[in-house]
């Protein structure tokens, strides 16, 4: 294939979007910290605190697919501005609400706000850099992911023991955001495949839904996606309250473990892994899903060895897990990037929407309240073992400690999807250069501003 072409403006735009991913992160994790005062004040269930975040990702699945359709037809820029000063704003009405109820649709609320985000942003950098890129682009976009989890777990613990209040880091959290929300609004877009080696067609594609399900990769993807999230929202919706109860930390420390886990190790992560994914891609031509697939591996292997050991030192089970979270983001560099170059430039705002919607609708959605069933499950049993009449603390701890054993086997299931995927990833490629290509006029510009 020709080189392609990179939008001139390309890295100061891949920034802004960066900024905003991270603040996207940000503020979806806050009740995950906040997750044990929460517990105590409104008396709840580990099932009803999952139920938060099953019902904000249900909304941000359901809102998903029909904004990334608006994206795909209309102006990105503005989705993203207005859905980031929607989200943004709705944080800080969190922060005034007086029962689990009303907490509870103010975050649905949130999810349709953030719902907006990421398909127009995963097309817009499709547009902005050529393929060979595109997974370094990815993983400086991605990096928000990580540096979103770990200023929140490194903060938020320090601001409610600063305020003496759960509510405060929802009204710091909002500020930026809305802010940040002006800024989107003066991106420079450029056209439809502007990035791509050939011409490509700016009318819109008939039946766009259809034609993603027919590509087997993309098919693949979105269940490996669904396992994925499985994990990763299973692992953040209580992975704080996992290590208060079961390894006896305050809620500062369990936050800052729970940073090191699943951020510091993703700053790394990525970082490393678009430039590593873009490599083998180079020596492959499904070279970014043959690394995803093995780096599962070990992702799998080590979460399993970390909880399965019991209550070992935390550094030891903070440097193993992390070990384990450190491998599982190549899922981001790799699957990510291969959906851009299965599907048509017209069709990849609308794909990120469908491929999300499978993530949080099926994955992201059940990860904390499947993990939420299961630890009031197996706190049940271990009282009964123990011969107990009534629950205590000691047993809730047991119960989630062995609830988050879903997490490798999410790992696993995401290895095999990944797999199947690369298997027919070949193919699929080739099939969308072939479609994607037009008789263009002589002379005709392949980057163009809008």
């Amino acid at each position: 294939m020709p080189s392609s072409a990179q939008a001139p403006h390309a890295w100061r735009i891949l920034f802004l979007l960066f900024l905003a991913n991270l603040f996207n992160f940000f503020d979806r994790t806050i009740p995950a910290i906040i997750i044990e005062p929460l517990r105590l004040e409104w008396h709840l269930s580990d099932f009803e605190l999952g139920i938060v975040g099953t019902a904000f990702t249900l909304v941000y699945a359901a809102a998903g697919v029909p904004l990334g359709r608006m994206a795909d037809r209309g102006s990105r820029r503005g989705m993203m501005g207005w859905g980031l000063a929607v989200w943004s704003a709705l944080t800080a009405v969190n922060g005034f609400v007086g029962g689990f109820w009303t907490f509870l649709l103010v975050r649905m609320g949130i999810g349709i706000g953030e719902a907006s985000y990421a398909p127009a942003a995963n097309s817009l950098i499709g547009d902005l850099f050529p393929p060979q890129r595109r997974g370094r682009a990815m993983g400086i976009f991605m990096l928000g992911l990580p540096l979103g989890l770990l200023l929140a777990f490194f903060t938020i613990g320090a601001m409610v023991e600063f305020f003496g209040s759960w509510r405060a880091p929802f009204f710091v959290a909002a500020i930026p955001g809305l802010v940040l929300a002006l800024f989107m609004f003066s991106i420079r877009e450029p056209a439809r495949g502007a990035a791509e080696a050939e011409p490509v067609s700016q009318q819109p594609l008939d039946k766009p839904l259809r034609r993603l399900l027919a590509i087997p990769t993309f098919c693949w993807l979105v269940l490996a996606g669904l396992a994925f999230n499985f994990a990763t929202y299973a692992c953040n919706s209580f992975m704080v309250p996992m290590l208060q109860r079961y390894f006896h930390l305050p809620l500062h420390q369990a936050a800052v473990s729970t940073g090191v886990i699943v951020g510091v190790t993703g700053l790394v992560g990525l970082t490393l892994g678009g430039w590593v994914a873009d490599k083998v891609q180079q020596r492959l031509a499904n070279g970014r899903l043959v690394l995803a697939a093995s780096c599962m591996v070990v992702a799998a292997s080590a979460t399993a060895w970390a909880l399965a050991a019991g209550r070992i030192d935390i550094g030891l089970f903070v440097t193993v897990f992390g070990l384990g979270w450190f491998f599982s983001y190549a899922f981001y560099t790799c699957a990510y990037t291969a959906i851009l170059e299965v599907v048509h430039p017209r069709m990849r705002a609308t794909a990120m929407a469908l491929f999300f919607a499978g993530l949080y609708l099926l994955g992201g959605s059940m990860g904390p309240v499947v993990a939420g069933l299961l630890s009031d499950r197996f706190a049940r049993q271990a009282m009964d073992e123990a011969g107990a009449e009534q629950m205590s603390e000691a047993f809730k701890a047991v119960g989630l400690h062995d609830a988050m054993f879903a997490i490798p086997v999410a790992l696993v299931l995401t290895l095999v999807f990944l797999v199947l995927a690369a298997r027919s990833f070949k193919r699929d490629a080739q099939r969308m250069r072939e479609g994607m290509s037009v008789v263009a006029p002589a002379g005709a510009s392949v980057v163009a501003g809008a």
